[in-house]
């Protein structure tokens, strides 16, 4: 029987509009991708066969599953909160055979818990990922995307994405500070080797651009010398480690001014800092103003400030982790996490240099054709 007209009208009138409602769809979905460091790591290293991994209760004790998901944490981490902000679903592990078909378009986690800046950084965990190599992944990643939805559309997604990259921590605690005499603090003196940290980094986001990214926040250090790993190993009175401290506040305030460099260099600004080292000590100094009893003590962990050691299911487990700004030996807890996104969103220039997230993607004018 052949169609009537009403009815192929009516037909053509149904695909158009689903067609429109998933052309939008795509659109207003931001990609978020994001590369560093366990602070940022959402299970890559789950996959890997290395000590540095977070697959273990009690991590994951506050998820609505309570089983680890490869996070250091008790709930959510930072990427966790930005994708939130963002109204995107949560990132999964580049590693992860879940990822592919259209989650390729909400983005991807690269970070791998142990890395740094340096390639030599976390040579105890063997197994990781580094930096140069999450990059690769992160080609990989866009050919994927290609092929999914052609090149044309692949290229807009990852210039409109936002980028998080968090690392450098780790290339003090886990490299230069790991043991008396390391082979860095040898090579250099402290002040040496922070501009040779930041002359690499400097080399890293400048990959990051030719790679397509335009949007990208940078985290510094926190507060290293007041971590409780660092006041167990370090601190015989509770005061903050002294060189630890020393080696956060050379750090950071010469990446904000790498960055301010390059933003000037590329004629737009397509990195922001964020200063978590500032964001931190707000916890450090007055816990009680943001709701936690102790700024000191980890909830999971062992020996003086539950700061020895890993979190395992035999450590002491504080009972309510809203009430302490660090998890583990190492790790923001989850509550802690997202004051510091709170503030990366919405912080003034004390915390976020030269603006804050909100302002940058509102500043997102791209036309669309």
């Amino acid at each position: 029987m052949a169609s009537s007209p009403a009815l192929v009208s009516w037909l053509v009138l149904v695909l158009t509009l689903a067609m429109a409602v998933s052309t939008t769809q795509v659109e207003a979905a931001r990609a978020f991708f994001v590369f560093g460091d366990s602070l940022v790591d959402n299970g890559n290293n789950n996959y890997l066969a290395t000590t540095a991994r977070a697959d273990s209760p009690p991590y994951g004790i506050d998820t609505p599953s309570r089983r680890p998901t490869g996070r250091f944490s008790n709930g959510k981490n930072i990427p966790d909160f930005i994708s939130e902000a963002l109204g995107s679903e949560p990132l999964l592990p580049y590693l992860s055979p879940a990822l592919n078909g259209d989650r390729l378009l909400v983005g991807a986690n690269f970070a791998s818990a142990g890395i740094g800046i340096l390639n030599d950084t976390g040579i105890q965990f063997i197994n990781i990922i580094r930096m140069f190599r999450q990059f690769e992944y992160f080609q990989e990643y866009q050919g994927r995307l290609a092929n999914l939805i052609g090149t044309t559309e692949a290229q807009r997604i990852v210039s409109e994405a936002l980028i998080l990259i968090t690392v450098g921590g780790n290339d003090f605690v886990n490299n230069y500070f790991l043991v008396p005499f390391s082979a860095r603090s040898r090579q250099f003196s402290l002040p040496d080797y922070v501009r040779y940290l930041i002359s690499e980094y400097r080399k890293l986001l400048m990959r990051l651009y030719e790679l397509g990214a335009r949007k990208v926040l940078v985290t510094g250090t926190g507060p290293l010398g007041c971590v409780p790993a660092e006041l167990a190993m370090r601190s015989p009175n509770g005061q903050c480690a002294a060189e630890l401290q020393r080696a956060a506040g050379l750090f950071n305030p010469q990446l904000v001014q790498m960055i301010n460099g390059l933003n000037s260099d590329l004629g737009a600004n397509v990195f922001i800092a964020a200063n978590t080292q500032q964001q931190t000590n707000d916890f450090i100094s007055n816990p009680g103003a943001f709701g936690f009893t102790t700024s000191k003590i980890a909830c999971c962990g062992q020996g003086p400030y539950n700061g020895l050691g890993l979190c395992t299911i035999a450590s002491n487990l504080c009972p309510n982790r809203d009430l302490y700004a660090f998890w583990d030996p190492f790790h923001p807890s989850e509550k802690a996490n997202k004051i510091i996104v709170n503030m990366i969103l919405r912080g003034s220039t004390n915390y976020m240099s030269p603006m804050n997230l909100s302002t940058l993607l509102a500043l997102d004018t791209i036309p669309r054709t």
